[in-house]
């Protein structure tokens, strides 16, 4: 816009000057200011004035009976006149429609265009018959031509409203096509990629993402990316399958080869305390042996006197009651023995603990005897039905009888007793007064290898067999003791409910 009303300019004052040109060569005043007057009514000027070298009002197109124009003299209003425009150079200066500028005071609502052409002394002017000035004076004077710019300024408008509104259409435009191209190059291969990965969390292993080849380069990537990602976690969950069936396969192997091991120390343990019982059941036999022995040569001797009376018979038939009481006594003994050794060849089964407890009472009543310890039994419970394997509770109880009676001394105490603490269980008490066990070694007496006893003379597997027994029959074992005071080793059990 400026290059246009800077030609514009030009063109009108080339013009105005070519105008004027004669008539100042000629110094012919009333055809200037003719010339300015038609100036004047030309379109798109709207005044033409002519200044002498002082910057005075020498002509003007302003006529003098107009109201709507005020003095076109500048100087009068501006001092700094000459330092507005150049003085020896064509310049420009544009008037805004709001300016103080006074110069139309009848329509402040249009811009307009100042031009200060200078008029320049030339040799047509100072070589002229009617020339008053001399050769060496540059500046003769100037004209000042004030263009209304109302017509440039509502094409800048016009344009200025085309350019927004094309703008604003070319913005709504490029934002739908930058909607519509995220949309389908950003947006939906991402909700493809969130949606992939939903179902590969619900456990859809075989989704993937399909690669389209129109989308965008870095979309392609992370599609490969995530397919590879996919087939890693297939292959990788994969392995990790093959490896859990290995492993439990193995645990399996590993758990019958325990249960296997478990069994066969359950056995050791049975042997062992069998071992333990040995010696005293062998001195509560050989006393009825011995006395069967005696009575068996007495009777023989007797049976040889041919001269038998009533009184000797009732004496021989008193010996052969007693030789059988003392037989059936060596026979329950052997059997007790017996039972206790054989290894467990029946599962579990619905049995009533006093009769088990009885039965090991019975076992463990003739080393106590021997070793001169008073053994209690309290089995008060008043149920006491359980499912379990007979042999293992048993074994269990003789295990903790055999510490027992190994922690006691001579005149020491043993009780067996059974309460029910609540209606779903039984409990197993024995309780002794023998030497205790150190507070510390309450929470290991259960372990495997440990042993309390002097001289390492246990192996540490008993009560840890007898803890892995009840833990088989969904039982728990606790133990209690001060030393110098006794221990209560308490046994739980699972009543079998009826």
């Amino acid at each position: 816009m400026k290059s246009v009303i800077s030609e514009n300019g030009n063109n009108i004052s080339f013009l105005v000057e070519g105008a004027l040109y004669d008539a100042m060569l000629k110094n012919d005043q009333a055809s200037l200011q003719r010339t300015l007057d038609l100036i004047n009514n030309m379109s798109g000027i709207d005044n033409v004035s002519m200044y002498d070298a002082n910057n005075n009002l020498a002509y003007t197109s302003i006529s003098a009976k107009s109201a709507n124009h005020s003095d076109p003299d500048c100087i009068s209003c501006h001092v700094d006149f000459s330092q507005m425009f150049s003085a020896e150079e064509k310049s420009y200066r544009i008037i805004e429609a709001k300016s103080e500028c006074i110069m139309n005071p009848d329509n402040d609502s249009v811009r307009n265009l100042m031009i200060k052409s200078p008029i320049l002394n030339a040799p047509s002017c100072h070589t002229a018959a009617c020339h008053a000035h001399s050769a060496d004076q540059k500046i003769l004077g100037s004209l000042i031509i004030k263009m209304p710019l109302e017509k440039l300024d509502s094409a800048l408008q016009e344009s200025t409203t085309d350019f927004f509104l094309m703008a604003t259409l070319m913005t709504i435009l490029f934002i739908l096509f930058l909607i519509l191209f995220t949309n389908k190059k950003i947006k939906n291969p991402l909700n493809e990629i969130i949606r992939a990965a939903e179902k590969v969390a619900k456990g859809d292993k075989n989704t993937r993402l399909r690669i389209k080849p129109n989308s965008l380069s870095d979309m392609r990537m992370v599609s490969y990316a995530f397919n590879e990602m996919l087939d890693n976690l297939h292959t990788a969950n994969t392995e990790l399958q093959n490896w859990s069936q290995q492993l439990e396969y193995k645990v399996q192997k590993k758990s019958e080869e325990l249960g296997q091991a478990q069994n066969e120390l359950i056995n050791i343990e049975r042997i062992a305390s069998l071992g333990k019982l040995s010696l005293s059941v062998a001195h509560e036999i050989n006393n009825p042996l011995s006395g069967i022995l005696i009575y068996t040569k007495l009777i023989y001797k007797q049976l040889s006197n041919p001269a038998l009376d009533q009184t000797k018979v009732n004496n021989m038939l008193k010996h052969l009651k007693l030789i059988e009481s003392e037989t059936k006594r060596c026979g329950d003994i052997v059997k007790g023995l017996l039972d206790f050794s054989k290894k467990d060849q029946e599962g579990f089964e619905a049995k009533h603990l006093h009769k088990i407890l009885s039965d090991t009472a019975t076992l463990m009543s003739h080393p106590m005897k021997i070793a001169n310890i008073h053994f209690l039994t309290d089995l008060s419970a008043k149920h006491d039905q359980i499912f379990c394997s007979p042999n293992q509770i048993k074994q269990a109880c003789m295990a903790i009888l055999v510490n027992a009676s190994e922690a006691v001394g001579e005149n020491g105490e043993i009780t067996l007793r059974t309460h029910n603490p609540n209606s779903d269980h039984i409990q197993i008490e024995i309780i002794d007064n023998g030497i205790g066990i150190a507070e510390a070694d309450l929470p290991y007496v259960f372990e495997p290898f440990f042993s309390t006893k002097e001289k390492a003379s246990g192996t540490g597997l008993g009560l840890s067999i007898v803890h892995g027994i009840i833990q088989s029959h969904k039982g728990k074992t606790e133990a209690k003791s001060q030393p110098g005071k006794g221990t209560t080793i308490a046994i739980t059990l699972p009543l079998l409910k009826t």
